[in-house]
């Protein structure tokens, strides 16, 4: 079974309002992301920190602000102004989504993924090869579906 998504969590929170533009990142831009959910924001100086204290880690400040503009640009982050110098602005990262918002993003970006295969017979190779606690997950998830269904109905 694959391994979890880096900002997995227990509880499904709904599809977000705000979706970033690209969800697809990379090792560098995830974990600079969980070191923001983790604080709650952030600062350059902050993220540079975290990360080079492992002893083994070299990156400046500037590959920092670099992916930090990266992912606001796909829509993770924006910045927030916190204190202006006569000749620079302090600037504090904040996430856009949280982790659990974007776990369900993940999740839904993979089942449309899935989804779109569209063949009953790759779906069923794939289902056949479940062990009996991952198949017992998917008959959860269809109860709870047939369930949401259900109340849209009644409330209609």
């Amino acid at each position: 079974m694959p391994s979890p998504a880096p900002f997995a969590s227990a509880a499904m929170a709904p599809l977000p309002r705000h979706r970033p533009h690209q969800l697809s990142l990379g090792p560098l831009e995830t974990e600079i992301l969980a070191i923001i959910w983790a604080r709650g924001g952030a600062t350059v100086k902050a993220i540079h920190d975290h990360i080079l204290a492992d002893p083994d880690r070299d990156l400046t400040q500037a590959s920092i602000t670099t992916v930090l503009q990266r992912l606001a640009k796909k829509g993770w982050l924006r910045r927030e102004t916190i204190r202006q110098e006569k000749t620079r602005r302090l600037y504090r990262w904040q996430p856009t989504v949280t982790q659990q918002e974007a776990q369900a993003l993940t999740a839904h970006q993979q089942l449309q993924s899935f989804l779109a295969v569209g063949s009953p017979d790759i779906v069923a190779a794939f289902a056949d090869s479940l062990d009996v606690a991952e198949l017992e997950q998917l008959d959860a998830i269809a109860d709870r579906l047939r369930a949401l269904r259900e109340a849209r109905q009644e409330e209609t």
